[in-house]
């Protein structure tokens, strides 16, 4: 079965989500609301984008089976409360739950910040809810995954065997709380207290002069068995340098496909070059895209049967579904 295992969604007011007008103003946002022609912040418009992610699903059907869809918890203050003036998105759990309970492409990814008083809590109740991963920002939801307080969270995430999809390295689409923790060395703790970690994007940096930790990644994935890394947003042209994971025989065993919908997909020129690139940006889906890029590439069987592996995830709960080996085309797919 071909998992993608990092997909957003967002959302107004929805199942209690928050997102604020900063972001809404921002220009990733105001970027990919003018491409995908959607406007307003109201209960149609969250229904317009839930509708949007089930299209790109469909679209990208014979490239990908299902998407972990994912939450994403807000910043929370001393106390363990939300602190609502500090958090720009929050997705909440109730609400992918939901939606993945509706539509059975779609996969519940939870996201806790171990830092809220009912962290342990709500972790198990997301387990319950049939959640496949967990979702972390640390320089977005404001928490050093280092702290001792997130230990007996480590714990619990190992006990239930729930991997932890950690974003590592540099990030733009969202307003930051501190640079410092997309550091991959402050995960070391979990992974050794037993959790599987996915470094989300291999530590590249998001812009020019920024802190870059891919040798860190690849050091730490080559230490810890169950360290691996997704190659979501590798298509940006500010992260194709994490593209070199690939040339590495040990790390290429450890890399996880995901694609970071809705953020672009862009060939990376300096490896495809420009007829084979043009060719490939003739598909309007992105998350179809993706995939193509990386099949471009020679990302192979194991690579695209990984996800589903790691997250313990087969179709209908039977066997997972075989590779695919046929050439796909680019077209144009919802």
């Amino acid at each position: 079965m071909i998992v993608d295992c990092h997909v957003h969604i967002s959302a107004c007011t929805l199942g209690g989500c928050i997102m604020s007008p900063r972001l809404q103003g921002s220009i990733p946002f105001r970027f990919m609301r003018w491409y995908f022609e959607i406007v307003g912040a109201d209960e149609a418009t969250d229904r317009q984008l839930e509708d949007l992610l089930v299209r790109t699903l469909d679209g990208a059907a014979d490239l990908i089976d299902a998407a972990v869809v994912l939450a994403f918890d807000g910043v929370y203050d001393e106390a363990g409360k939300l602190d609502r003036p500090r958090t720009h998105l929050y997705v909440t759990n109730d609400y992918v739950m939901e939606l993945a309970a509706r539509h059975p492409r779609v996969l519940f990814g939870a996201s806790v910040n171990p830092y809220r008083a009912d962290a342990i809590e709500e972790l198990e109740r997301c387990v319950r809810g049939g959640a496949k991963l967990m979702k972390w920002l640390p320089i977005v939801q404001g928490f050093d995954p280092s702290d001792p307080r997130c230990f007996e969270f480590y714990e619990a995430l190992a006990h239930h065997k729930l991997p932890l999809l950690c974003h590592t390295g540099g990030e733009k689409s969202l307003p930051r709380v501190d640079d410092s923790l997309a550091d991959p060395m402050l995960l070391v703790p979990a992974l050794e207290r037993g959790v599987t970690v996915i470094m989300a994007h291999c530590g590249t940096r998001s812009a020019l002069f920024e802190a870059d930790y891919v040798d860190t990644f690849m050091r730490l994935a080559k230490e810890y068995e169950h360290c691996y890394g997704d190659t979501s947003a590798l298509c940006l042209p500010t992260r194709w340098h994490g593209l070199r994971v690939w040339e590495d025989e040990e790390v290429r065993k450890k890399l996880i496909h995901g694609s970071d919908w809705p953020i672009i997909a862009l060939p990376p020129l300096n490896r495809l070059g420009m007829g084979k690139s043009l060719e490939l940006m003739g598909e309007s889906n992105w998350m179809r895209r993706d995939a193509l890029i990386k099949r471009t590439l020679g990302f192979d069987d194991a690579y695209w049967c990984r996800a589903a592996e790691v997250l313990r995830i087969t179709k209908s709960g039977g066997a997972a579904l075989a590779p695919r080996t046929g050439p796909v085309g680019v077209g144009t797919h919802g």
